[in-house]
């Protein structure tokens, strides 16, 4: 929903037709993004084979709930793209579409006649968005992979835990999250370029790729100065004091002191105002060196109070911390209830639902959630009837499996 609560009528990317024929979980999450500010978002799933993500997590009554996000502002298809009857479906729809996303391994829709050469010949501005977990080409093409590969191969978990422990992979999809916005991007960089030139393309993802650029300049600083970082648990090598800090009522803080000013202000704010004069504090890399010190001081101060004092003081002080959450805090957090980050939606399978609302706020084409996930196959035999088949033909394709 917007923030008034009503389901915007004006959205940037209205009359825009997508199909995801992609699962688990980068391509799906980008195409769920497209549609929330108003792409037509077609969830084409295999007739006996449903989208995985129905059956990730926690379910209710039945219904899986991580579906009920991933699958939000879809109409749900099923058709066997391997089968006759399902191909000549898929190349009608891609002959009416603007960007299909699919995450099938290197060679797969080529199989199936169903490759760019295809899809080309029956719509030139079509965007074919391809998700996979080590791209296209390559020594490792073909292999199977999902996020957990990425967060592994790009540096992610070695830098990630305590210094002794062991390298920390992230219990959640941080790999297919950064790609998914990555791919939403790539798709509206490829829609600008058919602006220009009238044609689309074929849009190459690689999973492997963009969590390693949100890691920062680790291969600049192993090229040019031979530098491997190395885990610090949640200290920094680039400022101190950064960490997590346990109050008297024994809940948790974290804070940051990217900030020169405000690494002064924490100071003051603990009682140790001459730490500043200390020539080593004038820079973060080299506050980091006495983390140890720096570190003692802001705990000890922390470990006396309760959380919402140490937050009070802290924001009276102009200094950064935050508490640290679960979901329970989020819920009912007055930041996030201020920006509607979770609304409520209703569905017709289990009524209320509160899920993540749209990515960002446009003041005159907002986003918005117009229906959760929905049931496997629910709008068939709309959308084929839209596409012009007969009832009959659509009974055909039904009992040769192909819907």
């Amino acid at each position: 929903m917007t923030e008034s609560g009503t389901t915007p009528t004006h959205t940037p990317l209205s009359g825009l037709r997508v199909l995801d024929l992609a699962t688990l979980f980068a391509g799906p999450l980008a195409a769920t993004m497209l549609g929330d500010f108003g792409a037509e978002v077609i969830k084409v799933e295999h007739p006996r084979k449903p989208d995985p993500s129905r059956g990730h997590g926690p379910a209710k009554d039945g219904v899986g709930l991580w579906w009920k996000l991933l699958g939000r502002n879809k109409r749900n298809l099923t058709l066997d793209l391997s089968s006759p009857g399902g191909r000549e479906v898929l190349l009608r729809l891609a002959a009416e579409t603007d960007v299909i996303i699919e995450n099938f391994r290197p060679g797969t829709l080529e199989r199936w006649g169903l490759g760019w050469e295809e899809l080309e010949a029956v719509n030139p501005r079509l965007v074919l968005t391809r998700v996979t977990a080590f791209g296209q080409f390559g020594p490792y093409s073909h292999r199977p992979g999902f996020g957990t590969l990425a967060e592994a191969m790009s540096g992610f978990a070695s830098i990630t835990g305590e210094p002794e422990g062991p390298p920390t992979l992230p219990p959640f999809g941080l790999a297919d999250s950064i790609a998914a916005l990555a791919t939403a991007y790539a798709v509206m960089a490829a829609l600008a370029g058919r602006d220009r030139t009238g044609r689309g393309q074929v849009v190459d993802m690689a999973i492997i790729e963009p969590i390693l650029t949100v890691l920062g300049p680790q291969p600049l600083w192993f090229d040019q100065l031979g530098h491997v970082q190395q885990r610090t648990g949640n200290r920094s090598r680039n400022n101190a004091p950064r960490n997590t800090y346990r109050t008297s009522d024994g809940q948790w803080v974290a804070v940051s002191t990217s900030a020169q000013s405000i690494a002064e202000r924490v100071m003051r704010l603990v009682g140790r105002p001459e730490l500043i004069d200390e020539p080593w504090f004038a820079s973060g890399a080299t506050r980091a060196e006495h983390a140890d010190e720096l570190d003692g001081a802001v705990g000890s101060w922390i470990a006396r109070h309760t959380r919402d004092d140490a937050l009070a003081e802290f924001e009276k002080a102009e200094a950064a911390i935050a508490p640290i959450y679960d979901v329970r805090d989020v819920m009912e957090d007055p930041q996030y209830r201020a920006l509607d980050s979770v609304t409520e939606v209703d569905d017709p399978e289990l009524g209320p639902l509160r899920m993540q609302n749209v990515l960002f706020r446009l003041s005159e084409t907002p986003g918005g959630i117009r229906w959760a996930g929905r049931p496997h196959g629910a709008d068939t035999e709309e959308i084929l009837t839209e596409l012009g088949l007969s009832g009959e033909r659509i009974a055909a394709l039904r009992s040769e499996g192909a819907l």
